[in-house]
């Protein structure tokens, strides 16, 4: 259990009031995650809900024939399992830990309930994180749908970049291409046309950030508008350069 005194990276909680903190702190418990770990079960009751202090994580929906496809992703500048602070105690998609992260404070669900019950500033908070992420799977949904490869995977390694420290991303060409709706094989050939222009060099299951500007140049307007209404809404990303 934490101290309300006890700071995290988390940066929804460094968000919240003192007051809003202190009824969350004494239920907060610090986890250490590994990728892949099972934050929430499609179709299940959540136990609890996850503050990530690094790393990020996907929600994702399983479609015929096991095909993968990512809703959104979440970091340090949010929350696992939204439904919960709408009224649902379960969602149909999946939350793991899908890029590198050690660390968490995670709370029981009754306790979090309990939390946004007694504090309506708290759950206002906690709603407009649920704004930016609701925007963020619209913007997901239509990047997908009309975007060519070249541009999806630019937003997507930008969305990454945005939620991690340094300028590396841990992931296999495999990975990425269940996230942005692709053949791995497109997913491959793009990453050596980005990694020709110097934008980016990719080694075995690790990509690194090498021109930031030229990225968000290609990912033109699939990108950005969440996290600028993070920023409007509640405060810096946890990436912001």
């Amino acid at each position: 259990m934490l101290h309300e005194s006890v700071s995290t990276t988390n940066l929804l909680l460094g968000a919240m009031r003192a007051e809003d903190f202190a009824l969350l702190a004494p239920h907060l418990e610090k986890v250490t995650l590994m990728r892949r770990q099972l934050l929430a079960a499609a179709g299940q009751p959540v136990d609890y809900i996850y503050f990530l202090e690094d790393g990020v994580a996907s929600m994702v929906s399983s479609g015929p024939d096991s095909v993968v496809t990512e809703v959104g992703i979440f970091g340090r500048e949010g929350l696992s399992s939204i439904s919960v602070l709408l009224g649902s105690d379960r969602s149909p998609y999946e939350t793991y830990l899908q890029v590198d992260g050690t660390s968490a404070l995670r709370i029981g669900a009754d306790h979090f309930r309990e939390a946004i019950a007694r504090s309506a500033p708290l759950k206002d908070l906690l709603l407009l994180y649920v704004q930016t992420f609701l925007l963020q799977v619209a913007n997901s949904v239509a990047s997908n749908a009309h975007s060519r490869i070249e541009v999806r995977l630019a937003r997507w390694l930008l969305m990454c970049h945005d939620r991690i420290d340094g300028d590396e991303v841990h992931l296999t060409h495999e990975f990425i291409s269940m996230m942005i709706a692709a053949q791995r094989t497109g997913v491959t050939l793009t990453l050596h046309i980005l990694e020709g222009a110097g934008i980016i060099q990719s080694q075995r299951a690790r990509i690194t950030i090498l021109d930031r500007g030229k990225l968000e140049q290609l990912a033109g307007e699939s990108y950005g508008q969440p996290e600028a209404e993070y920023r409007r809404l509640i405060g810096p990303m946890a990436g912001d350069r």
